[in-house]
């Protein structure tokens, strides 16, 4: 960069007059006084730079003439300021100038230095300093020191200069964190930027172990307050942090967790709100096994527990705005509400995947009461330590309040299925009764050429918008344990949807064509668990080509596994789920058709990999083929007599490999009595 003649320029006064040499320094003099040994000069020099600075707003433009000044100053000389500035003593009233004017100029020169200097060493190695400052200075410079730092973590290299300093050197910023908001998002900036170039476990482990103490700090310095900021915060933190940073069994979950309860119970206002729903929500999705334990249940016995409660405030949450979310996809505040309503949506998948659970415990402990009634009444202490343990890690919610409680999530997502018919008609099927053709040409007019029928987010359609996915979560759980039949013809009315999603998530997961496609398909397939138990959603399924889109993707995971070493396990409990899906499919049907048939032949001409050994991998794989040899078995079962007789080799075939993989099941396992099922079945 060329750097101007600075000797030329000089101080200007208000009216825009030149002074005399008597009135004021050129800026040449400035530089002189502060290029000398004399810390009294320096001193003077920078408080003239600063006043000059302050009241020469054409001199802030003067990017070469910033940068000479800049380079003028001695980094030692700042940081002695402010070393000095920190101490305490009978100088003190001089010392707090010192501080003042030192960190007057850090903030000046970050705010005017162009964005290349902003990452030399001279301007972000102050940061150290700085950040131990705020302990002596004053309110108003400490809010200075608050924005200069937050300019200075905008720059990677000054984000990574403070993701290195050493938790005391974090603590007196986040002492103060409750009265200052904007330390919060210094941190979030230096967590995110300043750990990009992170390598190795090594240096990964102790950035994580770091961040797990700052947040413990935080979340100590934050009670007593409401923690709006700081739930917001450990939200953001935990959705946008490299995952390999994220703490691991954290000692703060329950802390967090009694902010949330104290937040949420004491009249929240919308921040509140948004802040409780946002971090529960994160929380459940990073910590799935110890969230629910800390946030749903209660110590003792109550007539309206908190989770009854807490639910309660979530689904009024959502049956509140999802009228009128839809008109409001491309206004400024859609990306916050829809983070938060896809919050609200994770806490009630989480609440009704618990709830499902107990509902199983209870079962299970009215059977072991009825075993324990036909054997001795002795049990023992250990047992009945077991018994209390249990019975401390249930919902304890009276039935009626359950009840209630189910009919309201049950109302919930009727509404919010509604919703999603409303999203994907805009955005994809246009409007009613309309042929797809009538939208295949633009509308042109001066502003551009346009489809003019779709509705939709302008920076995402409805397949890439978190929510959707949500919202398909919590209603497949719901429609595939719940037996009401209701929300299951309701939810058949999205089988179109349903599909296509599929089908995306299958072309853009095993292409990689789309980085920001959500996967959809096993949130898909839980749903159809349930909606394919009447006859709506069978005659739906049939409509939209269900048995072909799930079949290819079944067929593609059977031939993988004959080939790949590095099947996902995912994949395999994906291609167990659309074997159970289809299975469902051929019992409503009694008759196999034809077309179907096609599996029969893709399994006979299965290859069997070599055997992997006793490990978790090779018992997935193993169940996965099991329960496609059973989904052939059964198309067999159902067929005709002479398309029996037309695929009677492909049934041999299917026969010689379940005697294969029955060599490899254990003698009392269930893959072995499945497998004794299919032989027989084909015999």
């Amino acid at each position: 960069m060329d750097i101007p003649d600075v000797s030329r320029l000089q101080v200007q006064n208000d009216d825009g007059n030149t002074p005399g040499a008597s009135q004021a320094p050129s800026i040449e003099k400035i530089q002189q006084l502060l290029k000398t040994k004399d810390d009294t000069s320096r001193f003077v020099g920078l408080a003239l730079l600063k006043s000059v600075l302050d009241n020469s707003p054409e001199l802030q433009d003067e990017k070469g003439v910033i940068v000479s000044l800049w380079n003028s100053i001695s980094p030692k000389f700042l940081d002695r300021l402010l070393r000095t500035g920190a101490q305490s003593g009978p100088e003190q009233k001089n010392s707090k100038d010192m501080l003042d004017l030192a960190v007057a100029v850090i903030h000046t020169f970050a705010v005017l230095l162009p964005n290349e200097a902003k990452q030399d060493a001279k301007l972000i190695g102050r940061i150290p300093r700085l950040a131990n400052a705020v302990l002596h200075s004053s309110k108003e410079t400490t809010q200075v020191i608050i924005e200069t730092l937050l300019t200075l973590v905008t720059v990677p290299e000054g984000a990574k200069v403070f993701v290195d300093l050493d938790l005391d050197d974090w603590t007196p910023l986040i002492e103060i964190a409750p009265e200052h908001s904007h330390i919060l998002t210094i941190f979030i900036w230096a967590w995110e930027r300043g750990t990009a170039s992170l390598e190795g476990e090594q240096s990964r482990e102790a950035v994580r172990a770091k961040i797990d103490k700052g947040i413990q700090a935080f979340v100590s310095s934050f009670i007593g307050t409401d923690a709006t900021s700081l739930l917001e915060f450990i939200s953001h933190v935990l959705r946008n942090l490299d995952e390999r940073l994220i703490p691991r069994n954290p000692k703060w979950l329950g802390s967090v967790a009694k902010l949330m309860r104290n937040l949420s119970t004491n009249r929240p206002n919308a921040a509140s709100r948004s802040a409780y729903t946002n971090c529960a929500g994160a929380l459940l999705l990073i910590y799935p096994e110890a969230t629910p334990q800390l946030l749903f249940l209660d110590d003792g016995d109550s007539s309206k527990p908190f989770s009854y409660l807490f639910i309660n405030l979530v689904l009024a949450d959502l049956r509140a705005t999802l009228p009128s979310l839809l008109e409001k996809l491309n206004d400024p505040d859609y990306p916050r509400i829809s983070q938060r309503l896809t919050s609200a949506l994770d806490i009630l998948t989480a609440f009704i995947g618990q709830l499902l659970a107990w509902m199983e415990e209870l079962d299970d402990d009215d059977d072991d009461d009825d075993r324990s009634k036909s054997t001795s009444g002795a049990t023992s202490t250990q047992q009945q330590q077991q018994q209390q343990q249990q019975q401390c890690s249930r919902l304890r919610m009276p039935p009626e309040l359950v009840l209630k409680l189910s009919a309201s999530i049950a109302e919930t997502l009727s509404a919010v299925l509604e919703y999603l018919r409303d999203r994907w008609d805009a955005s994809v099927a246009g409007a009613a009764g309309l042929h797809p053709e009538a939208r295949a040409g633009d509308a042109h007019s001066a502003l551009g050429s346009r489809k003019t029928l779709a509705w939709d987010a302008k920076d995402e359609g409805a397949a890439t918008d978190a929510f959707v996915l949500s919202a398909i979560r919590a209603v497949a759980l719901w429609v595939r344990d719940d037996d009401g039949d209701v929300l299951r013809k309701e939810a058949a009315g999205l089988m179109d949807m349903f599909m296509e999603l599929y089908q995306n998530s299958s072309i853009s997961n095993s292409a990689a064509a789309q980085p920001n496609a959500l996967d959809y398909r096993l949130p898909i397939l839980a749903a159809l668990e349930g909606v394919l138990r009447t006859s709506r959603g069978i005659e739906a399924f049939n409509s939209h080509n269900g048995w072909g889109i799930l079949s290819a993707d079944l067929l593609r995971i059977l031939e993988d596994s004959s080939t790949s070493t590095s099947l996902l396990e995912t994949e395999l409990i994906r291609g167990t789920r659309i074997a159970l899906v289809l299975q469902i499919v051929i019992e409503s049907e009694g008759r196999t058709p034809e077309d179907w048939m096609g599996v029969v032949t893709a399994v006979a001409a299965y290859d069997v990999p070599a055997a992997g050994g006793e490990t978790r991998d090779a018992a997935a794989l193993l169940g996965f083929q099991v329960d496609v040899l059973q989904l052939a078995a059964a198309l067999l079962a159902n067929a005709s007599q002479g398309m029996r007789r037309r695929f009677v080799h492909s049934a041999g075939a299917i026969r010689g490999i379940a005697e294969q993989l029955r060599g490899r099941a254990g003698e009392e396992s269930v893959a072995a009595g499945t497998l004794e099922d299919v032989l027989s079945t084909l015999a």
